[in-house]
This record gives C-alpha cells, structure tokens and sequence, in this order.
C-alpha cells in the first residue's frame, strides 16, 4: 500500500463501521495485499455474472445484474480496507505498491468487459477499460514527476462503480432482457464520455503543473 499523501480522500475511511472491520483484520493474520487480491476475485465473479446475465433470460438477466452489482461494491470495500489495513493498521510492506494499484487496473478491465457483455456490446465495455487505464495511468505519471495524486472526475474510480452499480440496479428492474442491455450500454456511453473527460481534465492539469516548473 501507499502513503497517506498517495490515497484516494474517501469519507467512508473516517466511518466506526469501517474502522471496526479494518482494525479486526488488522489484528489478524490478513495482509493487506491479500486484501487487495480479492479484489481481483471478486472482478472475475462480476465479469461472469454479468455475461451470465447477458446470455440468460430475465429472472438470469435481472440475478446476475444485482449480484454483478454486489461484486462492485465488494470490490470497492477491498479498495478501502487495504490501504486501512497497511496504514491505519501498521501492515505496510515493500511489495505494497504493486499491490495496490495492479490489482485496481485488473478489476476496472474486468467489470467493465463484463458489462459490455451483458450490454451485448463487448467493445464499448472495453474501451471503458481502456479509459479508466488511462486516468490512472495519468494519475501516476503525475506522481513521478513529483505532484500530488490527483483523483479528480468528472468520472474517476468511485464515479464508474457508482454509475455502473446504479445502471445494474435499474437494468435488474427492468423485466425485458433487451431493455435491460439497452440501459446497460446507455450507462458505458456515459461512462465512457465521463472517463475521456477525466482523461482530458487530468491531462491539463498535469501540463499545467509540468508548465510552471522553473
């Protein structure tokens, strides 16, 4: 994991319930970086519950959507209790690093693999992806250079599972198979004008800050 300067400001990070649970884990012999892990594992699971709900019939359809969703959400936990678990609990390690950002690259291409399957467009939920690497990738390059993380949107990480989660909850609701990919690829269109904004709005700032260097 990463230091305090390097994370993502969450308020859900200052919540009991979460201090709670990142404390028991850190007093157990979970690491965090097997924290991060299952953040991939639960990914793998979304990705095939949404192909499962891209292929199957409605009660499938609208099964797989919500469960496809709780693995959004799962994932996002595993995003906020590793970096806990490392900082608030004394459990950094060397290999943290990688932990804590290859893990996040993974789960970001497979969920949205996984919702353009549902979508019955795979294309379109993999140029998701291909964005979202690309917010990140704009993100630690600004750290190279010697700048502060910067996690601003309109559409970064917790706006995409936030839109993604909501977009398959509706979709669950809907009892028409074809309904329910129409809205799903309404909402990667809309991620992915919001993510090539995010792209574009971190690109500026990082030129701006590259600019003012003596």
């Amino acid at each position: 994991m990463t230091g305090p300067a390097s994370r993502r400001p969450l308020s859900s990070r200052d919540t009991k319930w979460a201090r709670s649970l990142a404390q028991k884990l850190a007093d157990s012999d979970v690491t965090p970086n097997q924290i991060s892990a299952a953040s991939i594992g639960f990914a793998m699971l979304g990705c095939l519950l949404f192909w499962a709900a891209g292929s199957g019939g409605p009660v499938v359809t609208s099964l797989g959507l919500i469960l496809a969703a709780a693995t959004i959400q799962l994932r996002l936990l595993c995003n906020l209790l590793d970096g806990m678990v490392a900082i608030e609990g004394g459990k950094q390690s060397a290999t943290g690093p990688f932990w804590n950002e290859a893990p996040d690259r993974a789960a970001d291409l497979l969920f949205f693999w996984g919702a353009g399957l549902a979508a019955h467009n795979p294309a379109l939920g993999l140029g998701c992806g291909a964005l979202a690497l690309g917010t990140a990738y704009l993100r630690e390059l600004g750290r190279a250079e010697g700048f502060a993380a910067d996690f601003s949107g309109p559409m970064a990480k917790q706006h995409r599972m936030a839109a993604l989660t909501l977009a398959c909850l509706l979709a669950a609701l809907l009892p028409i198979q074809q309904s329910a990919a129409t809205l799903m690829t309404a909402a990667l269109w809309i991620i992915l004008i919001g993510t090539a904004a995010t792209i574009l709005r971190r690109a500026f700032r990082l030129l701006d800050l590259l600019s003012q260097r003596p």
